[in-house]
């Protein structure tokens, strides 16, 4: 019977074989890994992965380095002063250029011959997102050749200044791609803004302007900026739901079911910078006669008295309603997390103008994102409701020789300049662009004046990957260490 059997088995093969020869071609290939898949899918994917490269383990680190947060258990405690590897930041170089550069390269291959002109945009300006943040947190790195394994196996890291002024090239395309209206992608393509062209288009403008800032052309920012998000419901922001390993905010997660206890903002050995500014109980409190921020303080952090992880410990804020608590914080488990604001473009407005010296330009765009706090801003309905909240205008004379914001007698553009600057710092709470602009400023009379965590230096810079150095050979040699200033702010 065994070898009946095997023998029919053997005959029904060689007939199949023979007879239907085109149902065995794809026998190799796992359909749980595909090759190719439509270009709408990809792009998807790739905004998830670009995402990651700004809510994921570079912000946290950038927080801690910025003195919004504290690394006080495991590796992180190393993190915290500074001793981070190459091998710690493999994953996210994947998500570069993998996720991300990689395969919006392949979004566009398949689109741009068919004219498709719109998707075209958004690749470009996810592209120019990505990148933009990449090149700010590493200084050169490969762009150019890098994501084109079949022409340059071992692409040339390009000058830092070069690729900023190549992304503002790509952002230029991008724009002009999405005025035209044409080829807009199948609906739920883009988990943003459902494929708008006008709404890309402004956040196409904002992040010129941010590129502008990095690199100090504050002149190009303010004209990138006032094309720019013109509203808060023009942000984009990455939405974020309560489905395990799918959707929860990447902080969320992090600071609760992963790495709890890992990160902190103050204990017994001091608390963050951002702490000492927002808590009404510190002496180095910003508030004043006509500002209150009890609401964000609390919205951002958790007390030493309400610690969830760690009594006696402050702690970023986890609160979430879907966990049961009865406020929903800045890194609830379904928290939004910005990524483009409406935010990040007045106040550039604000600071570009004042550094044009249009003082009273840069008060009414400040004075516009006050309004904007005082009736709840970016914060949950939950603390808007539950804690004080009051930032009403300032006057001119308020920024003069010992003026509310001028006690120590600046001149009245620096005092409204410095004022900015800390606004925008205490705004991108838990952003890379908060260690931009930390170290664009750094020196200078409107810097935050954090001080090292360890030591008498500031970093300037993340660690090139492990993968990226054992693997090209054009990769610096040595490697520059996390204190070797980056060609913008030289």
């Amino acid at each position: 019977m065994k070898i009946l059997f095997k023998y029919s088995l053997l005959t029904l093969l060689i007939f199949s074989l023979a007879a239907c020869e085109g149902l065995v071609e794809d026998l190799n290939d796992d359909p749980n890994n595909p090759s190719d898949a439509p270009a709408e899918l990809i792009f998807t994917g790739v905004q998830l992965a670009n995402a990651t490269t700004h809510a994921g383990l570079t912000a946290r680190m950038a927080a801690m380095w910025t003195g919004q947060m504290k690394g006080v258990d495991r590796q992180w405690g190393d993190f915290h002063v500074y001793n981070a590897g190459a091998s710690n930041f493999t994953n996210m170089w994947d998500n570069i250029y993998y996720g991300t550069l990689r395969n919006s390269r392949i979004v566009l291959d398949k689109i741009e011959p068919l004219g498709v002109r719109v998707f075209a945009g958004m690749t470009k300006v996810t592209q120019a997102h990505c990148i933009g943040n990449a090149t700010s947190l590493w200084g050169d790195i490969p762009f150019s050749e890098a994501a084109q394994i079949e022409d340059f196996e071992a692409p040339l890291f390009d000058n830092q200044l070069d690729i900023y002024a190549s992304l503002q090239s790509l952002l230029d395309e991008g724009i002009a791609d999405l005025g035209t209206g044409i080829g807009i992608p199948a609906s739920g393509t883009d988990i943003y803004y459902d494929g708008d062209p006008a709404s890309w288009i402004a956040v196409a403008y904002t992040l010129k302007a941010r590129l502008y800032m990095d690199t100090k052309q504050y002149d190009l920012a303010l004209q990138a900026a006032e094309n720019g998000i013109a509203s808060f419901d023009g942000s984009m922001y990455l939405q974020h739901g309560t489905t395990n390993d799918v959707d929860r905010n990447f902080y969320w997660d992090f600071l609760g079911p992963s790495r709890g206890g890992d990160i902190a903002a103050g204990d017994d050995q001091g608390e963050a910078y951002l702490v000492t500014l927002l808590d009404p109980a510190n002496g180095n409190y910003r508030g004043n006669a006509k500002t209150d921020e009890t609401a964000r303080f609390n919205y951002y952090y958790l007390g030493a008295d309400a610690a969830v992880n760690t009594p006696g410990v402050i702690e970023p804020n986890t609160l979430s309603l879907s966990q049961g608590a009865t406020l929903n914080a800045m890194f609830a488990e379904n928290a939004s997390f910005p990524l483009i604001t409406y935010q990040e473009n007045i106040l550039t407005l604000a600071e570009t103008s004042v550094r044009a010296g249009d003082f009273d330009a840069a008060l009414t765009y400040l004075n516009e994102y006050r309004a904007f706090l005082n009736e709840g801003g970016y914060i949950d309905p939950t603390y808007r409701a539950a804690f004080t909240l009051m930032y009403e205008p300032y006057v001119a004379e308020d920024f003069a020789a010992g003026g509310m914001e001028n006690m120590d007698n600046l001149s009245a553009n620096d005092a409204l300049l410095r004022e900015i600057v800390e606004e925008r710092y205490v705004t991108f709470y838990g952003q890379t662009i908060a260690w931009n602009d930390e170290r664009r400023t750094r020196g200078s009379v409107e810097a935050i004046p954090i001080a090292p965590n360890a030591g008498s230096e500031l970093p300037w810079r993340f660690v090139y990957s492990q993968d990226e150095i054992n693997g090209n050979p054009n990769a610096p040699d040595p490697v520059p260490s996390v204190f070797e200033i980056m060609a913008i702010y030289q």
